[in-house]
């Protein structure tokens, strides 16, 4: 049984240009899922699946492989995870048994220990089809409201008095990793099903990269992490 980790990293960003290799506290972010992954200590190959020369090269330069180029119609805007990932299982040639990890490029909080934990969940629970990073919501989605016109209304207004703690929790995608095995990206299985383990991770350890208020505020909790 491999171990792979495959990085999807494609090109065409558009909120924020050239995202996948933007510095990061002085780094290209990519770089913090290649070394992360590396100091797991497990992998046969830490491979980035991309359609962008310079995100290839720079992927080598921090040793991971880059031993094909992923074809423009996998790298639209509105191109899923799941179909990247697979492609990548076929080029690689990977049995049904072979255990895949896929680490976002712009994941600079996660820590070896949570993508260890993600896969020994899954190995320890083989009717399950995934294992993935998850986190949960700041606030409650129980206590939301929508403006429409200039008129609120709450999504749920029968919580509109209830106390926090006694909502149940809600959680999200954390956007950092998600392991399985090959054969359930080549059948495209979706994520966030029952036949999944989510694991949890602190706050402190996500955050999700869509503006530059984003990116900034991930690069303050990376500082607070790491500071001496």
């Amino acid at each position: 049984m491999k171990k792979i980790a495959i990085i999807p990293a494609r090109g065409g960003s558009k909120r924020i240009p050239k995202k996948n290799i933007k510095l990061f506290c002085d780094k290209p972010i990519i770089s913090y899922s290649i070394q992360t992954a590396k100091k797991c200590d497990i992998f046969d190959e830490i491979i980035v699946s991309t359609d962008d020369e310079q995100i290839a090269q720079i992927a080598k330069t921090y040793k991971a492989k880059v031993p094909f180029m992923r074809p423009k119609e996998l790298a639209l805007d509105n191109t899923p995870t799941i179909p990247v990932i697979a492609h990548s299982c076929k080029m690689l040639e990977l049995k049904d048994e072979d255990l895949v990890c896929c680490l976002y490029p712009t994941a600079p909080l996660i820590q070896p220990e949570h993508i260890l934990l993600g896969m020994e969940k899954l190995l320890q629970n083989p009717e399950k089809f995934y294992a993935f990073s998850c986190v949960e919501f700041d606030f409650s989605p129980w206590r939301g409201f929508v403006i429409d016109e200039e008129k609120i209304s709450m999504v749920f207004p029968q919580y509109a008095l209830s106390r926090s703690q006694d909502l149940k929790t809600f959680y999200h995608d954390a956007g950092a990793f998600y392991w399985a095995k090959a054969h359930t990206f080549y059948e495209e299985r979706t994520i966030f099903d029952s036949h999944s383990i989510g694991i949890i991770l602190p706050r402190m350890n996500v955050q999700d990269i869509d503006t530059l208020d984003d990116w900034h505020i991930a690069e303050i909790k990376y500082k607070l992490k790491n500071q001496k």
